[in-house]
């Protein structure tokens, strides 16, 4: 009589044989995998080592949003501490000199001093931009009064200083000065800027002081992973200060880290409350790179204005990141017009790639809102 047993013991063998040689085949090839990423990210290491020097950092600049569409220039990038200082709890300062030119015909030229000093307890900020910067006008309110916009050029220069001194661990308090002037020198004869005529249609100057009340515990300037970063800001522009527009604005920046096991979430809330006066560039707005991606920015325009965001952050490798956000925002004229009907909605998800020790990330985000658009820069949104 025929017995099959020792047949089966033989399949069963080369079963287990096979299995085991393809388990070995892809670890293998999982191996020689990661050697192939390994050398593409020690190649892009060996790239950020050539162009970074002892105290600058010298990088082709190259910027993509729906605002600017592709930017090129150049970009010198200085992180530093105070000299002698060995601690590394203190902060790292940061001083950025950018220039750019869009295929949008817009030239940029802008430099930024955070200064942290004294083991943390004093930061000095101060930014200048000069502009010539072909732009786009959707009317003021929820609704956009047109679908395209309207171009018209704008020349401006803007400067802003501001001192904070801390009063008690992670809360600092001081002045702000801020000015800006616009020369609107190219819009549609005829068109919806001529027809509206808002406040600065034809021009503006402003000059202000104000006071800025920070609460800031984040762990990272650059990728936080707990903490907060709470900002108020009152500002008063006055002719007594040059102004051509006399009126207030209150703005509140609320900022959560949390750590998710080795991965983090970021969470804000933004408001902008404006008082009358205002001109149409300095009213409260949305969109852009910062506050609602996927939306143009100041598209939707008003006296007042809110942006909630979340976003969460994980490492795939080594220095790359990932990032998945959304976001909600409305703009109203006044108090009574907020609204849950009147949110926008939106969201993505980008990559990051840490160019430096501190946690300093090239991004490049994907975003859906009433448009989609992707956006190429320096640094976290929030």
């Amino acid at each position: 009589m025929l017995t099959f047993a020792p047949m089966r013991k033989i399949y069963f063998s080369l079963g287990l044989f096979l299995f085991s040689f393809f388990l070995q085949a892809q670890e293998l090839e999982l191996k020689e995998t990661n050697r192939g990423l390994d050398k593409l990210f020690d190649f892009g290491d060996r790239v950020i080592d050539i162009i970074s020097g002892d105290k600058w950092t010298i990088i082709p600049a190259l910027v993509y949003s729906p605002e600017t569409n592709l930017g090129l220039g150049a970009r010198a990038l200085r992180i530093f501490r105070p000299q002698g200082e060995k601690n590394q709890n203190l902060r790292p300062s940061t001083l950025p000199i950018t220039f750019l030119y869009t295929l949008n015909n817009q030239s940029i030229f802008t430099t930024e001093l955070e200064w942290w000093a004294d083991e943390n307890r004093s930061l000095l900020n101060a930014r200048l931009e000069l502009s010539n910067f072909p732009f786009k006008y959707y009317g003021i309110g929820d609704i956009a009064s047109t679908i395209t916009g309207e171009a018209y050029t704008t020349r401006f220069a803007s400067f802003f200083i501001n001192y904070e001194r801390m009063l008690f661990k992670g809360l600092y308090l001081g002045p702000k000065y801020e000015f800006r002037t616009d020369d609107i020198s190219q819009r549609v004869e005829g068109g919806l800027l001529e027809t509206d005529r808002p406040l600065g249609y034809d021009g503006q100057r402003i000059s202000g002081l104000g006071l800025v009340l920070n609460y800031d515990t984040r762990d990272n300037i650059f990728q936080p992973h707990r903490g907060w970063f709470n900002r108020i800001g009152y500002m008063d522009y006055s002719s007594f200060l040059g102004s051509r527009f006399e009126f207030s604005q209150l703005t509140f920046d609320l900022r959560k880290y949390l750590k998710v096991r080795n991965n983090s979430l970021a969470l804000q809330s933004w408001w902008s409350f404006t008082s009358a006066n205002a001109p149409f560039q300095q009213i409260s707005l949305i969109g852009g790179s910062d506050r609602m991606r996927g939306y143009f920015e100041g598209k939707y325009r008003d006296r007042h204005a809110m942006v909630h965001q979340a976003e969460y952050r994980f490492r795939v490798h080594r220095n790359l990141g990932m990032v998945v956000f959304a976001h909600s925002g409305q703009v109203a004229g006044s108090l009574q017009q907020f609204d849950w009907k009147r949110f926008k909605y939106g969201g993505g998800f980008g990559f990051r790639y840490k160019i430096t020790d501190d946690g300093l990330n090239i991004r490049l985000d994907f975003a859906i809102g009433d448009q989609r658009a992707f956006y190429f820069g320096l640094n976290e949104v929030i």
